[in-house]
């Protein structure tokens, strides 16, 4: 089979009567949804991954962030580790990195200070042993992109650090190439050894024109080669894909989705284009789109490409397991995500640009490469952003994360803020109930399928006004405006 479809294969091929009707139908409920407020104007799209969202955080320092924080009852946290290195920069990358091939004394200086972070995170937790990991996530970045004796080392400092029991689930986001020939396989079997067991492979298209667009330095049948190897080894493999961007039609989009649901992956992911900054670094893409703003596929296209690919998906056995990601069988998802973002356990993070979402309160390390060095060298964590909540900022928190990823259950907003959620945000969960976008029952309140393709936007509903993502101007003053009956009681 050829690793591309041909470009010349007919939407019919692909998209039936259906699913194209289920995707105009999700056009008009976009109109439909703007009209009443919900949705900016203008149709832009801001993604809710934190909240506050992850550019909105003050400075503080590392005895402010830790003033009163105790470790969590069982001693149990989510870990990540952030590895800022890539070959090159991919055009809708939104975070600092150091980029080409000649980095290797930078990568040895960068290792070094991340092993002294984790000895420093331990050591300001008060904990003798170990950090006792519930799941684990290594990201970027290309964590992958170290060579082997770097990767060694990070093993060896990291087990050091973290305890990893037997059965959590170890996750890596990486390359397609670098898992690739000789020196590939042999970063997969140090991975293997050292417990990772699900890999989140960056293919983000199968069409080699809209690859090159995206500067990627992978090929679609390299994508496929990497995918199958990972497998063969015995990994869950989760692959992750951009629509709307710059080259995408909905003829080869569906195309691409089509492709990758036969090839037997746990999990598929998928992300809209951000072209503003949601990171520490405004990716290239806001340039491709002030210069040819016509490449830009438009909104409407752009959520039909959102849908179709849910039809296509649906049709092979994938459904959304956690939001944006589809799997076959329900244990299939990332555990970080769905502990920090669902159940609101504490995950501590290392490395540049790293968080750490604690219980009621959240730590954002330096963007600064210089920075990140200094601080350590001092003797002091890299944070320089960061919020102990308020009583109000939780409450917001509490129903944003689980209502955005999966579902708000009301036992665990007790558990996260010391209250019930009865009597609160009632004219918001009112309104949304009433336009049929979340259902609420006597244990949960969840999105509906419509809440589900608009979860960002919903979910907006419930931030402060100085966290809202876009000016009231960019709103019609309809009865979904974010800005309107924005109180918690």
């Amino acid at each position: 089979m050829n690793a591309v479809k041909s470009e010349n294969q007919s939407v019919s091929s692909v998209i039936d009567a259906a699913m194209m009707s289920a995707a105009q139908r999700r056009v008009d409920d976009f109109k439909r949804l703007r009209q009443l407020g919900m949705l900016p104007k203008d149709g832009d799209f801001f993604p809710s991954v934190h909240y506050p969202p992850i550019t909105m955080y003050p400075p503080t320092t590392e005895d402010e962030l830790f003033q009163g924080y105790t470790v969590p009852a069982d001693g149990l946290f989510d870990v990540y580790v952030h590895i800022p290195f890539c070959l090159q920069r991919c055009t809708f990358c939104h975070y600092p990195v150091k980029l080409g091939k000649n980095t290797s004394d930078e990568k040895d200086r960068y290792l070094v200070a991340l092993a002294k972070e984790m000895s420093l995170y331990r050591a300001r937790l008060g904990l003798v042993d170990r950090i006792k990991a519930r799941s684990i996530l290594v990201g970027g970045g290309t964590p992958t992109f170290l060579n082997i004796p770097q990767m060694r080392y990070f093993f060896e400092f990291f087990n050091e650090n973290v305890e990893v029991a037997e059965g959590t689930q170890f996750n890596y986001d990486v390359d397609p190439n670098t898992l690739l020939g000789e020196e590939g396989r042999q970063r997969l079997q140090i991975m293997k050894d050292n417990g990772v067991n699900r890999l989140t492979i960056g293919v983000q298209s199968l069409n080699d024109e809209v690859l090159f667009k995206m500067n990627r330095h992978h090929s679609a049948e390299q994508a496929i080669d990497s995918i199958r190897v990972s497998r063969e080894m015995g990994f869950q493999v989760n692959i992750e894909f951009i629509y709307g961007y710059p080259g995408e039609t909905l003829e080869n989009w569906a195309a691409v989705i089509e492709q990758a649901a036969q090839l037997d992956v746990e999990e598929i992911q998928m992300y809209r284009l951000k072209v503003e900054a949601y990171g520490d670094y405004q990716g290239p893409i806001k340039n491709v789109k002030e210069k040819h703003p016509e490449r830009i596929p438009e909104i409407d296209e752009t959520l039909e490409m959102k849908q179709i690919a849910i039809e296509i998906l649906n049709k092979h056995g994938y459904h959304e397991n956690l939001r944006r990601v589809y799997s076959r069988k329900p244990e299939h998802y990332s555990h970080y995500a769905h502990n920090q973002c669902c159940m609101l356990y504490d995950e501590v993070g290392f490395g540049l640009t790293a968080f750490s979402s604690l219980r009621d309160r959240f730590a954002l390390n330096t963007q600064y490469f210089d920075e990140y060095y200094s601080l350590i060298d001092s003797g002091k964590l890299p944070i320089n952003r960061g919020i102990v909540r308020t009583k109000e900022e939780q409450q917001r928190w509490a129903i944003v994360l689980p209502l955005k990823n999966r579902t708000v259950r009301k036992r665990d907003f007790q558990r996260a803020t010391g209250e019930s959620i009865e009597g609160k945000f009632s004219d918001k969960f009112a309104a949304l109930k009433e336009h049929g976008l979340i259902e609420e029952t006597e244990r949960e309140i969840k999105l509906t399928p419509l809440g589900c393709f608009f979860a960002d936007e919903v979910v907006q509903q419930f931030h402060q006004t100085e966290f809202m993502p876009f000016p009231e101007t960019n709103y019609e003053p309809g009865p979904l405006c974010p800005y309107h009956h924005n109180h918690v009681d």
